[in-house]
């Protein structure tokens, strides 16, 4: 079982200085949690998750909302993603994506050849592929 078995290649990137808020609506409406950050020269400079999104420091205080959101897009993706980010290749054994999830609380992994981002895999997708093995 290797990690290219089970990642998803249809990839969507934020850029380092994309806004927040831009990033979070692309999040929602694509229906991903988790998306690979890219420099300048299109290289992986760090992941940024939904949650990372939400922290109390990008939304908006207002006591009054039942939830928080992020206001506009003057805060940018480089103050909110995780830098260096754990990776994984394809021909990684998937059991090294379930141990680094399980070790480090990871929800997704970006998957890269050499310098370039080929995919992500998720907690989800190795859920899926769970359910069908047990089918």
């Amino acid at each position: 079982m290797l990690v290219r078995d089970y990642m998803t290649t249809d990839v969507v990137f934020a850029n380092l200085r994309d806004g927040l808020h831009q990033t979070l609506v692309r999040m929602h409406e694509r229906g991903i949690r988790h998306m690979p950050v890219l420099d300048d020269h299109e290289r992986l400079a760090g992941i940024v998750s939904e949650r990372d999104l939400r922290r109390p420091d990008f939304v908006d205080p207002d006591e009054n909302h039942a939830r928080a959101f992020i206001l506009d897009d003057s805060i940018k993706v480089e103050q909110a993603m995780s830098p260096v980010p754990a990776t994984v290749t394809p021909d990684d054994d998937a059991l090294v994506a379930v141990d680094l999830f399980v070790e480090r609380h990871f929800g997704a992994l970006p998957v890269v050849e050499g310098d370039r981002v080929v995919g992500i895999i998720s907690t989800i997708d190795l859920l899926r592929a769970l359910r069908n093995r047990l089918r």
